[in-house]
């Protein structure tokens, strides 16, 4: 027998040579995604309210909303929804993330996690190669990476 899709996970971390509350001030924004290299432009309704919607204006063109759906900057750390993926930017669907950023054990550097849960693309049996689950896990993954690579590059840089 055939069932649907299973939630997949994607974790990426990376260590940013800056105390976390520097690395904090350029993520806590929920309306300012402007660390991430495929993002053009961005809005929060609510700024980190819980509810919030942020929109997402990629470079390469097209647009998604993402729902702040949790807010803890006492912890450094805030969660998100996308209901509704568009596939041509993300091959995932029912997408949920959480950023964190812990100093590291030397005291004056930071390390970020970005930790993301998901399904493919394509919700039905027999999903075409670009939104199976490999396409999925590979497509988030790369958008979590080059999303800390640019925090990293504009933490470091002092941009």
């Amino acid at each position: 027998m055939a069932h649907g899709p299973t939630r997949k996970k994607a974790i990426e971390s990376v260590a940013i040579n800056a105390p976390p509350a520097k690395v904090w001030a350029a993520i806590k924004n929920f309306g300012d995604m402007s660390w991430h290299p495929r993002i053009a432009l961005d809005d929060a309704s609510k700024g980190n309210e819980k509810g919030s919607i942020r929109t997402l204006g990629f470079k390469s063109g097209g647009m998604m909303q993402e729902e702040l759906s949790k807010y803890q900057p006492e912890k450094m750390s805030y969660s998100t929804f996308i209901g509704h993926v568009n596939t041509k930017l993300l091959p995932a669907t029912n997408y949920s993330s959480t950023i964190t950023v812990k100093p590291a054990d030397d005291g004056t550097s930071s390390t970020v996690t970005w930790r993301a849960a998901f399904y493919r693309g394509y919700p039905n049996n027999d999903p075409p190669p670009e939104l199976n689950d490999d396409a999925a896990i590979k497509g988030v993954s790369a958008f979590l990476k080059e999303g800390l690579d640019g925090l990293k590059t504009k933490v470091e840089s002092g941009s």
